[in-house]
């Protein structure tokens, strides 16, 4: 494939994936002023990545963990963002797979295959480059949610348990210094 070939292809992606950010969120700003895009959602846990990667395990690639966290959720493009506390589509696993199809498939074949494979490895979480980036996509929306007085937490009617279950044991298994640090303020927010 020629240069202009490869590029119109990779203009072709990028344009698409500015639509991201039109992809609203159930978590509020830490502000609480507004819900934030999946693009800023993307943007600000790659910001966690290079922040908080002295947290990170022995061995984990922040280099790796924020590509697969700048991609990680390009597929709510067409499946839409499922919040963690709602019900998603029975079809959403499925949903999400066809929309990866479609959306790496404009890239040119080697880079789509790349970009691909990070976003198959972030959705399994099993490599610890994964199980860090997933922390990191658990740790950030409570985070948010603590700063604006509630937020998703209150709009869903969740309860101290639920986020626990939820999100606790994800964060955890990644990042147990994140955790550690999380929890207390989670049960100081919920005994209020």
């Amino acid at each position: 494939m020629s240069g202009d070939a490869n590029l119109d292809r990779q203009m072709s992606f990028l344009k698409e994936a500015d639509r991201l950010k039109s992809v609203m969120r159930a978590t509020r700003l830490a502000d609480g002023s507004r819900h934030e895009n999946s693009a800023e959602h993307s943007w600000h846990l790659t910001l966690y990545a290079l922040t908080l990667a002295d947290h990170a395990p022995s061995g984990v690639r922040i280099e790796r963990v924020v590509r697969m966290l700048i991609l990680h959720d390009l597929v709510e493009i067409d499946a839409g963002d499922t919040p963690i506390f709602g019900t998603g589509s029975a079809t959403q696993d499925a949903d999400e797979q066809a929309a990866a199809d479609r959306i790496f498939g404009l890239l040119p074949e080697a880079q789509a295959r790349d970009f691909r494979e990070l976003w198959d490895e972030f959705e399994a979480a099993e490599t610890p480059d994964a199980v860090f980036a997933k922390s990191l996509d658990r740790f950030q929306p409570p985070t948010l949610n603590l700063a604006n007085g509630g937020g998703s937490w209150t709009d869903y009617s969740v309860e101290e348990h639920q986020v626990r279950a939820r999100i606790g044991l994800q964060i955890e298994r990644g990042a147990p210094t994140l955790w550690g640090w999380l929890s207390p303020r989670i049960a100081a927010f919920f005994a209020r």
